[in-house]
C-alpha cells in the first residue's frame, strides 16, 4: 500500500518515539541554538507555522490593510495569517512549470509591503531576482519553508538564507514532520528582541494527546488498510475526531508555546534530514526519467497535471495507491475554505493547475521499486486515454 499522507513520513519506531517523548527543556534549548546558527537569526518556537507568519507581519507594525503578496497556489493558513495581521493578501499567479510566482507577477502589483515565498513542493524560486527587487522597493521578504526545508537555490545556498524572516513548519506530511510545530527566525536585526513582548498560550492537552497518538494510529491504519481493518479504523477515528488534523477552521490565530517534547522529535528529524532528502531525490529522479523528462526539483511531492485526475486516482486505488490528498485543490486550499477568502479569479494559472494536479509521493515509505512500478501504472493509464 502506498499513501501520499496519513502518516507516511513515520515508521513504527518513530510512532513509539512520539508516544513516549519526554518534556525536557534541554530539547528546546538545543533546537533553538541549532536554528539560530543554521538560519543566522533569532528563533521563536511555536505550535504552528501560521503563527510564525502572523508574528512576522505583526512585528512590522504596518498600516491596516497593507498589501502582502502570497502565492496564488497555497494553503488557507497563509491567507489567514495575513488577514489576522490586519493586512490585505495580494494573490500572485504561478508559472505552470515551477508552481511558483516569478518576478513579472510581483511587478504587476504596486505597493507591496511584504512578500511571502513558499518554494512550492520544495521547488526553489528565482530567489536572486526576487531578493534584489525587494531590496530596491523596500519590501520585507518572508521565506516560508513549510514545503522546502533543506531545498537549495540555484546559487547553491540553502532556502532560509535570504529572507528578513524565515518561517518553518514541522506539521504533518512536510519535509520535516514532527506531527505539529513551527518556528519563526528573525534575521533582520531591526526586528530582533521584540517577540518576547508577545503573549503565548499553552497548547491544549487534548491537542497534544491527538498528536502523540497520530503516528501510531496512522501506522496501524496503513499497515492494515489492505485487509479492510485500516479503512474501518480510519473512518472511526475521523468520526470521533481523534485523529490530529493539520488544517482546521479557526476564528483567529492564537499564539502558542511549543511543548518541549515536540522539540525532541524535531531534533531527531533534523538529524535524519540529509538521508531523507537524498531518498526523495532518488525517487524524484525515477519520476523525472519515467514520467516527465524535466529537471524541476519538486522534493516534497512530484506533481503531474492530468485533465481527468479523478479517473487516474480511482485507477491507482485499484493497485493500493492512494494519492487523493491533493496539494492544492484550489488557489487557496483546501477548496472548502476558498469561500472564506477574498479570492476572486485573480490567478488563472493557479486555478488551472489546482484542477489538474496529482502529486506522487517521495517520502521515506516509498521505495525505488515502488516508484518505478507507480510510474509504469501512470504511463499505462495515460496511454489508454490517448488510444
Amino acid at each position: 500500500m502506498i499513501f501520499n499522507s496519513l502518516g507516511s513520513n513515520y515508521d513504527y519506531k518513530f510512532a513509539l518515539k512520539t508516544f513516549f517523548a519526554l518534556n525536557n527543556v534541554k530539547n528546546k534549548t538545543y533546537l533553538i541554538s541549532f536554528l539560530n546558527t543554521k538560519y543566522e537569526g533569532e528563533t521563536t518556537l511555536l505550535y504552528k507555522g501560521r503563527e510564525a507568519i502572523k508574528i512576522s507581519i505583526d512585528l512590522l507594525k504596518l498600516e491596516k490593510g497593507s498589501k502582502v503578496g502570497i502565492t496564488g497556489f497555497t494553503c488557507y493558513a497563509v491567507y489567514q495569517a495575513v488577514v489576522d495581521a490586519k493586512c490585505t493578501p495580494v494573490y500572485l499567479d504561478i508559472e505552470k512549470a515551477t508552481l511558483n510566482f516569478n518576478l513579472d507577477a510581483i511587478k504587476k502589483h504596486k505597493g507591496l509591503k511584504v512578500l511571502i515565498i513558499q518554494n512550492t513542493l520544495g521547488n526553489p524560486c528565482d530567489i536572486v531576482k526576487i531578493k534584489k527587487y525587494c531590496l530596491q522597493n523596500k519590501i520585507i521578504l518572508i521565506e516560508d519553508l513549510a514545503h522546502s526545508i533543506g531545498s537549495v537555490y540555484a546559487t547553491g545556498e540553502e532556502a532560509g538564507t535570504y529572507g528578513d524572516f524565515v518561517v518553518l513548519s514541522f506539521g504533518q506530511d512536510k519535509i520535516l514532520d514532527a506531527v505539529s510545530g513551527g518556528a519563526l527566525i528573525v534575521r533582520n536585526v531591526k526586528y530582533k528582541n521584540k517577540v518576547d513582548s508577545l503573549i503565548f498560550k499553552n497548547v491544549d492537552v487534548q491537542k497534544q494527546l491527538k498528536d502523540r497518538f497520530y503516528p501510531l494510529f496512522t501506522f496501524i491504519i496503513r499497515s492494515t488498510y489492505g485487509i479492510g481493518l485500516g479503512k474501518l479504523l480510519h473512518f472511526i477515528l475521523k468520526k470521533l475526531n481523534i485523529l490530529s488534523q493539520p488544517i482546521i477552521q479557526e476564528r483567529a490565530i492564537t499564539l502558542h508555546n511549543l511543548p518541549d517534547w515536540y522539540c525532541d522529535l524535531i531534533n531527531f528529524q533534523f538529524s535524519q534530514l540529509e538521508n531523507n532528502l537524498n531518498h526523495r531525490r532518488k525517487i524524484l529522479n525515477v519520476y523525472i526519467a519515467m514520467l516527465s523528462k524535466r529537471t524541476t526539483s519538486f522534493s516534497l511531492r512530484f506533481p503531474i497535471l492530468i485533465k481527468n485526475r479523478i479517473e487516474l486516482i480511482k485507477n491507482l486505488q485499484e493497485y493500493g495507491v492512494y494519492v487523493s490528498d491533493i496539494w492544492y485543490d484550489a488557489p487557496i486550499a483546501p477548496a472548502r475554505f476558498l469561500s472564506l477568502t477574498s479570492y476572486s479569479n485573480q490567478c488563472p494559472m493557479g486555478e488551472s493547475v489546482s484542477k489538474q494536479i496529482v502529486n506522487l509521493p517521495t517520502h521515506r515509505n516509498i521505495s525505488l521499486r515502488q516508484a518505478k512500478e507507480l510510474s509504469v501504472k501512470v504511463n499505462k493509464w495515460l496511454n489508454t486515454q490517448h488510444s
